[in-house]
């Protein structure tokens, strides 16, 4: 692959795996540890994800379990787990912090079905802006350093690696909203 195109295909890469771990975070009726990923404890001072103050562990199949190392953190967890967006309230039983995700009804599912859609359609939107400044920064060079023929092929790859990731992102929303819409 041309260099000049490899920036491109990085950046492209990291708005398809910044998708991939949005994604991660969306319940779907089941337990899954990546909901936890965004929440930070205040562990001495210092803002800390969860998996690294204790044990996150999936003991059924709708229920995350939590056990920290230190049994001070018990209210700090749960705090941050009651100010956060995921709708759930923690049980504390004095050791471990039990997450019982409830089945989703069909209503709740429509809804994360058309958010997992509309963050599809936002990723899409990046690559194609990652495509409009590669394209731009060719032009740029076809005034000083590449004739117009080099200009057409590069851009042309450009355009293969954006269908590329689109296609790839299509299906990646696709499976999700399949994973949202089982029961």
């Amino acid at each position: 692959m041309d260099e000049r195109l490899q920036q491109y295909d990085e950046k492209m890469k990291k708005a398809y795996a910044f998708l991939e771990s949005d994604y991660a975070g969306i319940r779907a009726g089941r337990a899954n540890p990546h909901v936890l990923d965004k929440l930070r404890v205040d562990y001495y001072g210092t803002p800390t994800p969860i998996q690294q103050v204790g044990n996150v562990t999936v003991p059924e199949a709708r229920i995350i379990q939590i056990a920290p190392w230190e049994k001070s953190l018990l209210k700090e967890i749960e705090k941050a787990i009651l100010t956060s967006d995921i709708g759930i309230n923690p049980t504390n039983d004095g050791s471990v912090i039990r997450l019982v995700f409830p089945e989703l009804t069909e209503e709740r599912r429509k809804d994360l079905a058309k958010e997992v859609k509309k963050k599809g359609e936002d990723g899409k939107v990046a690559i194609r802006n990652i495509r409009r400044d590669g394209n731009d920064a060719f032009k740029k060079l076809a005034k000083t350093e590449i004739s117009e023929d080099e200009i057409k092929q590069l851009e042309d790859q450009l355009q293969k690696l954006t269908d590329k990731y689109i296609k790839e992102i299509d299906e990646l929303a696709e499976a999700k909203t399949k994973e949202i819409m089982t029961v």
